[in-house]
């Protein structure tokens, strides 16, 4: 068995609790139908934020989906002129027999922009 990982990304309109929260959690409710993962083969996930998100934690929202046995760590990103304002990205580390190729990544909101390449139809909202 080998850990991969599932990349992920979403946009929120607004730096509040609940759009952070909200947002977090229909992408990793998303990642977790596309790949079929179940939790406890989750060995962690990280969560990044751009600067401009700062009222709540990305991983709240893995803890109130009853991820409480899942390490998670957030941390926030260095500021690039021209990126994508309010973003949140994951990093799920996921231990399983898959091969990179099956690996469905699932990007959301404006953050499809980020990785057209790996958008599909089943991932838009």
């Amino acid at each position: 068995m080998a850990c991969r990982g599932i990349r992920g990304a979403t946009s929120v309109d607004a730096n509040d609790a609940e759009s952070i929260i909200t947002a977090t959690q229909e992408l990793l409710e998303r990642i977790v139908a596309a790949n079929g993962l179940a939790v406890e083969d989750v060995a962690g996930v990280i969560f990044t934020a751009t600067p401009d998100l700062d009222v709540a934690y990305p991983a709240r929202a893995a803890r109130e989906m009853g991820w409480v046995h899942t390490p998670l760590l957030c941390t926030q990103e260095m500021t690039v002129a021209d990126s994508l304002p309010r973003c949140i990205r994951v990093l799920v580390f996921w231990n399983t027999d898959r091969p990179p190729a099956q690996i469905r990544h699932v990007y959301l909101g404006r953050a499809r922009a980020l990785r057209p390449d790996l958008v599909e139809d089943r991932n838009h909202d």
